[in-house]
Formats: C-alpha cells, structure tokens, sequence
C-alpha cells in the first residue's frame, strides 16, 4: 500500500467541533479507515472502539487458503487489501489482520478493536476455531525486523520463527561447559549485552535463535525480538525508543561492525546503546545482542563491555576436520553410511577448517 496523507477538514460552514485540520501519515487502508471511525466517534462524543487486544500465531496451511476461510466463515463483513493484508468489520468489531509466508507454514497477526472485553474475546476465540489443529503449537519466537523507508522513517515486519534449530555443544567447542549451559547462563545473569564474533557461516545466527526460542520456553509464549541490520535506523532516537517502552524480550543487531567500533574511533552510536543497556534508561532485564562477521573487531568501547553490562564476549570459528567430524556424528546419529558420505564431502573442500554451515548443509543432503 503506497502510503499517503489522507486528512479531515471540515468545510467552513461545518458545525463540527473538530474545526482544525488533523493530517497523519498512514501506511495502509485499514489503518485510513480505523482512525477516521475514531475521528468520527470522538466528534460524536461517543467511545466506538474502547478494547484492543492482539492475536499472533503460526500456522501449517497456505495463506491464502486461511485467509480466504476466514474472510467465508466467520460471518463478518471481510475486504481483502492484498494478498497478506485483510480487513474484518462487523458491529462493535473492527479487525485488521496481516499475514506473511514461510515455506511451510504462515505466520498471521491480528489487531482486534471492539467495544467490550467480550466481544474481543469472542472474535479471537472464533480466528483460533478456524484455524483448528492447523496451528503450530511447537515454541516460537517473533521477530520485528526494523528498516528505514525510502522517505528516512522506521517501519517494521513481524516474522514468525520455529524455535527449532538444531544446537550442538560440538558445534561450540569454544564455549567451556556447552552452548546449552551458556545460554542459560546468558539468560539468568543481570548483564545485559552479548557480543558474538566470527566469519560466516560459523553459528552466530543459530545460535542467537536459540537464545530466542529458549527465552520463549520460559515464558510459554512467543519471545519477541526487535531486529535489524540497518545502520541508518540506528542513526536515531526512534528505535531505542521503542525498545525500551515496548515489549520486545531482546534487540538483536546483526552486521554490527560500526556500532561496536569504540567512541573514541568516531562512533557516534554506541551511546545509545550503552544507555539502554545500563545506563540512566535501563532495558530491565532484557537483552541486546550483537553480532558481527569480523572475527576481531579490534577493542571494543570499554564501556559496551565492561563488568555488570556485558555477559560476555564470544568469539566463534570454523572447525578442524576432527571438530567436524564430531558434530557430522551426532547429526548423523544412526546413519553410519551418510556420515561417511557427509565427511567425503567436506573432505572435497579442500579446507584446513570448516564452517559449521557447510557441515550442516553436507549432513542434511545425505540424510535426504
């Protein structure tokens, strides 16, 4: 949806007592439409939308297929905006749902705005029927990818992610007592930032995921996660902002080479961070974690990692061959003939090391 800057002007001989001009930028029609019905109530001196609630899942189907069940079924006047984008409208119900594809299942978002509490607990009671035994009940974790629009404003994607990636401690021989103790540790401890290092392909992203999908187990709901890779949304204010006053359980930063440089190198935002790791503005328990695929950045600002703010320092590699064989044999646990296969493979390299993204993509074509 092309955004635009829709407004309301009265014309002179209105009566309305909204007799100044009111102009917003909006994203997308549903949002036009929500906000003009506020607009219209407030001049009504009436509360149309008083309850807002969230719905968020996963589901094994094709979009489409779901959102076209929805739109026939529930009996509710339904406007479909685009392939991924729906509105639901029906007395005293206004629903705005979103919905993004993986390549074996959905992952759907829901805004419910109704007029009392029950009303919003029936409507999302009605979605979860619908969807039935379709939806993935296995632990997950939500990420809100943050990026910068062509007009320089924040905008935001929510990714719903299975929490089930495969972690081995002989994928991390560098981490004394295994990546599982570790993470846990992470998690438990009051420091707050954990900076991971190392080329590509080595485990960094695997093993941020497991951090996410473990924070969901504790919680028995979805981890959310603020996400990006963009320096320039990390240029302002906006952001941090909103991961301090939102509900995001980790701000995950990948590629972030620049930010990690120290100040006196010219790094004009590490600051931010370090405010909201601990300093006047705290993140009260949740997480940042960088990662970059340096592997030295060189010394870090003294102030990221010092003691009480930075958990710790990790620095992650490609493996030897005997590493590697090591982790081949608990992918291939029971397959004798494909960890062969898998190490014939990697032996064809032709490499002193190996990444650990090679070793998995080698194991996973022998085991089908």
């Amino acid at each position: 949806m092309t955004k635009g800057n829709p407004s309301i002007d009265p014309p002179a001989n209105s009566d309305s007592r909204f007799s100044a001009y009111l102009g917003q930028n909006l994203w997308d029609f549903g949002d036009l439409i929500l906000k003009t019905r506020f607009a219209q109530a407030l001049e009504n001196g009436v509360a149309r939308y008083p309850i807002l609630r969230s719905l968020r899942f996963a589901a094994r189907v094709n979009l489409e297929e779901l959102f076209d069940d929805l739109a026939m079924n529930l009996g509710w006047n339904a406007q479909r905006l685009s392939s991924s984008q729906m509105i639901l409208d029906a007395e005293g119900l206004f629903i705005s749902a979103y919905g993004g594809r993986k390549a074996e299942y959905c992952s759907c978002f829901f805004n419910l705005w109704a007029d009392t509490p029950e009303r919003a607990a029936q409507a999302s009671q009605l979605i979860e029927q619908r969807v039935g035994d379709k939806r993935i009940r296995e632990p997950m974790f939500s990420i809100d990818w943050h990026f910068l629009t062509s007009k320089s404003e924040l905008q935001s994607a929510s990714i719903e992610e299975l929490a089930d990636d495969v972690l081995l401690d002989a994928a991390y021989p560098e981490i004394a007592g295994g990546v599982h103790r570790f993470i846990s540790r992470y998690l438990d401890a009051t420091e707050t930032v954990l900076v991971v290092q190392g080329p590509p392909g080595t485990g960094k992203t695997r093993l941020i995921r497991a951090i996410l999908g473990e924070i969901s187990r504790r919680k028995g709901r979805e981890a959310q996660a603020l996400y990006t890779g963009d320096k320039k949304s990390l240029e302002n204010d906006e952001i941090f902002v909103k991961f301090i006053t939102g509900w995001d359980d980790a701000f995950v930063v990948e590629d972030a080479d620049h930010i990690l440089r120290p100040r006196a190198e010219g790094n004009e935002h590490l600051h931010r961070f370090l405010a909201i790791a601990d300093g006047v503005v705290r993140s009260q328990g949740r997480k940042i974690i960088f990662s970059t695929n340096l592997p030295n950045v060189g010394d870090l600002d003294d102030a990221l990692i010092r003691p009480g703010r930075c958990f710790a320092r990790l620095h992650v590699r490609e493996l030897t061959f005997t590493e590697a064989d090591a982790v081949v044999a608990a992918l291939c646990a029971g397959d004798a003939a494909a960890a062969a296969k898998s190490r014939e493979a990697l032996a064809r390299l032709g490499r002193k090391s190996v990444a650990l993204a090679d070793i998995y993509k080698s194991c996973a074509r022998e085991l089908g």
